[in-house]
This record gives structure tokens, C-alpha cells and sequence, in this order.
């Protein structure tokens, strides 16, 4: 049974999330699962670049991403659904895996896009949320 499902978006990249969405509003609907939905600014919380940012502007971005990603939940996600938005600061593999944990996640749904040679060297978010989940990841393709 599925009651809790992760849906990682990178607001940048909303065309890639599209399948992503799709496919959990889908599984929500189907064992009526709760749809948390999550963005990571990343590096703002890493002291090195935190210092060059006053604090007002930390929190100015951070409530600029937390109302970009409400208007996409609104445009995106059906009424039908319960979805909780969520806004973390750091590396986006570590945080949705942080999330997962506390949300006591069943499903995480995560889009990809990465390929060849950039996933081996680097690895893609979708490839380190993998091996270091403790749930269930879907990863849909764009």
C-alpha cells in the first residue's frame, strides 16, 4: 500500500517533470496516497555561499522558490489529490532523501534526464536518490 509519495521537482526543469506528475497523480489517486511535492534550492545553505548572501536575501529566495512552486502545485496537481508543498536548502540528492525519511515515504517519483557521460562522471540526483533511499523510487524519463 502506498499512502505517501515524494515528488521531487526542479522548478527550472518543469517540461522534464511532466510524466513525473502524471504518473503520481495517477498513484495517488489509485491508493489514495498523500503527495508531498519538494524543491531543493541547492548551496544556499553552504557557509561558504551563504556568507556572501545577507540574511534577508536567503529568506527573500527562499519565499521567491516556496511561491513558484505553490503556483505550480496549483497549476499542475488536481484538487483531488492532498499535496503538501516543501522547500529545503542544500544538495537535492541528499535533502529528498532526508525528506523521504521523515516523511516515512512509501513511493518517491523522481524525473531524469541525465545520460552517458555526464551520469558516470557525475552521477545524476535521480542515480544518488536511488542508492541511498530506503523506499520505493520510481524514475520516469523526460
Amino acid at each position: 500500500m502506498i499512502d505517501t509519495i515524494l515528488l521531487p521537482i526542479d522548478l527550472q526543469e518543469t517540461q522534464l517533470a511532466e510524466k513525473a506528475v502524471a504518473f503520481t497523480i495517477e498513484e495517488a489517486r489509485r491508493h489514495g496516497a498523500e503527495v508531498h511535492v519538494l524543491t531543493v534550492i541547492p548551496g544556499f545553505g553552504m557557509p561558504i555561499v551563504a556568507s556572501y548572501f545577507p540574511d534577508a536575501t536567503l529568506k527573500k529566495a527562499a519565499d521567491e522558490v516556496a511561491r513558484s512552486l505553490k503556483a505550480f502545485v496549483t497549476d499542475n496537481l488536481p484538487d483531488d489529490v492532498t499535496v503538501l508543498s516543501h522547500v529545503m536548502q542544500g544538495n537535492p540528492a541528499e535533502k529528498i532523501v532526508q525528506q523521504a525519511d521523515r516523511l516515512s515515504a512509501d513511493l518517491i517519483v523522481i524525473p531524469s534526464h541525465a545520460k552517458g557521460l555526464e551520469r558516470t562522471l557525475l552521477g545524476s540526483c535521480a542515480s544518488k536518490v536511488v542508492d541511498h533511499a530506503r523506499c520505493s523510487v520510481m524514475v520516469i524519463k523526460g
